[in-house]
């Protein structure tokens, strides 16, 4: 069976469960700590960040993006507004921009640069693109949820959670509509299943769970 190397609260795991679940792929899922990373994965990924996917044909994949692309076939209807090369692009240049915004933020440090509010306010005109384009439609790319709505919806889901009470004050209420419908999605909640944490030798938790799910 293939494997999947997890940390339920990290973003870049987030999206890429999602992708599989969106799937009914059924995976291995080894819930692990990055505090505490176990050797089988860090054989596979010396890099030793999550999430990593062992596939039963023997191919690792240890970039979210690269495993959202495995889960999702280019012709599904996650592509269906935008090619899955176009979608991948706008991706990583959010990525690119927002994710070290989002960690100062986040993380921030009393020897940073910048106060706090400098990089919560960079991080929310990053996201004015997706005010924009929700004024008109219910999903980033138009009328169904496609590869960039799950791509980018764990770290706006990280940035709204730093303060959400600011947040929910911001002009910004499409993107708040948009992210407390995600938030509630089966496809979301059924990623965010929690798992006691694998230890090296013992078997990882089959998954998904038997059960509705939002495929497309």
């Amino acid at each position: 069976m293939t494997i999947l190397y997890s940390f339920r609260r990290c973003p870049y795991a987030m999206r890429a469960r999602m992708a599989l679940h969106s799937q009914s792929l059924s995976v291995e899922l080894r819930e692990v700590r990055l505090r505490d990373k176990p050797p089988s994965m860090l054989a596979l990924s010396p890099k030793g960040t999550v999430p990593v996917l062992h596939t039963d044909a023997g191919q690792v994949i240890d970039e979210s993006l690269d495993i959202m692309c495995w889960a999702l076939p280019a012709t599904s209807a996650w592509f269906a507004l935008l090619p899955l090369v176009q979608q991948r692009q706008l991706a990583e240049a959010f990525d690119a921009n927002f994710k070290p915004l989002l960690d100062s933020y986040k993380y921030h440090r009393q020897d940073a640069d910048w106060p706090l509010e400098c990089y919560r306010d960079a991080g929310a005109e990053c996201l004015q693109d997706f005010e924009q384009r929700l004024r008109t439609q219910p999903y980033l790319l138009g009328g169904q949820p496609q590869f960039l709505d799950l791509a980018v919806m764990p770290f706006v889901r990280q940035f709204a959670a730093v303060d959400r009470q600011w947040f929910d004050s911001q002009p910004q209420q499409r993107l708040r509509q948009w992210l407390d419908a995600w938030l509630v999605n089966p496809l979301f909640t059924g990623a965010m299943t929690k798992f006691p944490q694998w230890r090296e030798g013992s078997s990882g938790e089959t998954w998904p769970l038997a059960g509705g799910h939002a495929n497309q």
